[in-house]
C-alpha cells in the first residue's frame, strides 16, 4: 500500500489500513482539510467547489466520499460525473466556484486514485497553500455544517461545453481540417478520453476516426503513461488503417502523444514544440517549458522572435513562469500544452486542435512535419546513492564542478552546455538522483549522462 501527501494533493493505492494506503478515512479527512482551506480564503455564506472523475474502477466511490463531505461542511457540488482534467479546470472559472478538484491518478496503474486540488482560477495549487492543507489535514482542525446549512449537489455535464470553446479558439481551424480529410486512429486507455475525443473530432469535421480503447471503464488495456513501449496497438494499428495521424492521450486527458502515419512516435517532447511553432507563427511573443523539456522549444521560440524561458518541474511552476513572463503558450515535454487564450491548464483537446489544424495547413505528413524542428535525444536515468548521503550538498558540488558552465539550481541543478544539457533533480522519497540528458544524438546524450554519474560518484 502507498499513500503520497502533497502540495498538489494526495494520492495512493486504494485499500489498506488508514495512512498507509488510500483509505475512505485519508480522502474524507484531507477532503475536509480543503474544504477548511477554502472557506479561510473568503468570508462567504456559500461556497461552491466543481468535482470530477476520470474512469478509474474507484472513482465512484471516492466521487461519493468527496462530494458528501464537502455537502457536510457545507459547500455546494458542481459534480461533472466523467470529465477530464482540463474539462474540470474550465468548468471551475465558468462556474464562478470557489475551488475544484479532480479525481484522477493520471498516469498511475488502475490501483491508484488521488485528489488534485485547484483554485477559484481553475489552476493547481500554489505551494504555500498545499503546505497549508497538509497542516490542517495533520491537525484536524474541521467544523461541519449544522443540518440546515448543509451543501447542495448538482449534476452537470461539461464536456461539450469545453469542445465548443476549443472551436471557438481563433487559431483553430474547423474547415481546414475538413478539408484535408484526416483519417485518424486515437487510444483513450479507456478512460475519460473516450468521452471527450470522439466528439471533439466531429466537432473539428473529422469523420473517419478508428478509436481504440474509448470505453471508460477504467480497465487500461495497456501501461496508461503515453510512452512509446506502451503504444505498440496504436503504432501497428496506423499502418494497416492507413491513418494521417493518431492520437494518445493518458487517463485524465492532460498529455497528448501523437503518432506519424507510419506508425513512428512524433515524439511526446515534440508535441508542445509543433503547437507552439504553429501558435508563434500567428502570435508572436515568449514561451515557457519546465527544466526537464526538450532545448527544441526555446530553438523554434527564438526562430520565431520571442524568448523562451525555463521553469521548475510541476505544472503550477510553468504556468506561474508563463505569466510572469506573458507567455502565449508553454507547458511540459510530457506532451502537456498550455494555451492561455483557452485557459492556464494542460489540455489535450486544445491540443489536438491546434495540431490538426498545423497539419492541414502545411498539408504535409507528420513524419515530414517533424524533421521540421531540431532533433534532439533525451535519456532519463537515475542514480542511487547511499541512504546517509546528503543529496544537497552532493548537488552544490556538481554545480561548484561546473561553475565555468551554464547552471540553473531553480530545481535541482541543470547544466547548459553549448550543444547539450544535463539537469539533476532529487527524489523526494527516496536516496536517488533523476539524470536527464539531451544532446543532438542518442550516443552523445548517453555519454553525457553517463559522465555525470561519474563525476557525481567521485563526490560519494
Amino acid at each position: 500500500m502507498t499513500l503520497i501527501k502533497s502540495i498538489s494533493g494526495i494520492r495512493g493505492t486504494i485499500g489498506g489500513r488508514p495512512g498507509e494506503g488510500l483509505s475512505p478515512i485519508d480522502v474524507v479527512r484531507f477532503t475536509s482539510a480543503y474544504g477548511t482551506w477554502l472557506k479561510d480564503q473568503s468570508n462567504k455564506s456559500r461556497y461552491r467547489v466543481v468535482l470530477g472523475r476520470d474512469a478509474r474502477i474507484s472513482g465512484p466511490m471516492v466521487r461519493r466520499l468527496v462530494a458528501g463531505t464537502l455537502q457536510g461542511m457545507g459547500i455546494d457540488v458542481v459534480d461533472l460525473g466523467l470529465a477530464t482534467t482540463p474539462t474540470t479546470e474550465l468548468a471551475v472559472i465558468k462556474e464562478n466556484a470557489d475551488g475544484g478538484i479532480i479525481l484522477t491518478a493520471s498516469h498511475n496503474p488502475k490501483q491508484w486514485n488521488a485528489l488534485k486540488l485547484l483554485n477559484s482560477s481553475g489552476e493547481f495549487l500554489s505551494a504555500s497553500d498545499g503546505e497549508k492543507i497538509l497542516s490542517i489535514a495533520d491537525s484536524e482542525a474541521f467544523r461541519y455544517a449544522l443540518v440546515d446549512e448543509l451543501g447542495k449537489l448538482e449534476n452537470k455535464d461539461y464536456t461539450d461545453i469545453h469542445i465548443q470553446d476549443v472551436l471557438k479558439l481563433e487559431l483553430v481551424d474547423v474547415e481546414a481540417i475538413r478539408s484535408a480529410g484526416f483519417k485518424v486512429v486515437i487510444d483513450c486507455v479507456n478512460s475519460v478520453g473516450g468521452i471527450a475525443l470522439p466528439p471533439l473530432l466531429k466537432a473539428l469535421g473529422v469523420d473517419d476516426v478508428v478509436e481504440l480503447n474509448c470505453e471508460p471503464n477504467g480497465e487500461f488495456p495497456h501501461n496508461p503513461e503515453p510512452l512509446p513501449e506502451h503504444l505498440t496497438e496504436i503504432s501497428g494499428a496506423m499502418k494497416t488503417e492507413n491513418a494521417d495521424v493518431g492520437f494518445v492521450v493518458d487517463p485524465d486527458v492532460d498529455r497528448l502523444a501523437i503518432i506519424n502515419e507510419d506508425g513512428t512516435m512524433f515524439g511526446e517532447e515534440y508535441t508542445l514544440v509543433a503547437v507552439s511553432d504553429y501558435v508563434l507563427s500567428h502570435n508572436p511573443g515568449n514561451t515557457v517549458s519546465n527544466l526537464s523539456s526538450t532545448r527544441a522549444l526555446k530553438d523554434v521560440t527564438e526562430r520565431r522572435g520571442g524568448t523562451y524561458s525555463a521553469s521548475a518541474v510541476g505544472e503550477v511552476n510553468v504556468v506561474s513562469k508563463m505569466k510572469q513572463t506573458n507567455a502565449v503558450i508553454g507547458g511540459e515535454g510530457n506532451g502537456g500544452v498550455i494555451y492561455p487564450a483557452s485557459h492556464y491548464g494542460r489540455d489535450a483537446l486544445v491540443g489536438i486542435a491546434l495540431f490538426l489544424t498545423l497539419l492541414a495547413k502545411k498539408g504535409k505528413k507528420p513524419s515530414e512535419l517533424r524533421k521540421e524542428y531540431p532533433a534532439y535525444f533525451m535519456t532519463k536515468n537515475k542514480l542511487e546513492l547511499p541512504k546517509e548521503i546528503n543529496v544537497d550538498e552532493l548537488l552544490q558540488k556538481v554545480k561548484d564542478y561546473y561553475s565555468d558552465e551554464k547552471v540553473n539550481d531553480e530545481d535541482g541543478v541543470k547544466i547548459d552546455f553549448p550543444e547539450a544539457w544535463v539537469h539533476l533533480r532529487k527524489s523526494n522519497t527516496e536516496p536517488i538522483v533523476r539524470v536527464y540528458s539531451e544532446a543532438g544524438s542518442p550516443e552523445e546524450a548517453k555519454e553525457l549522462a553517463q559522465s555525470m554519474m561519474n563525476v557525481m560518484k567521485s563526490f560519494i
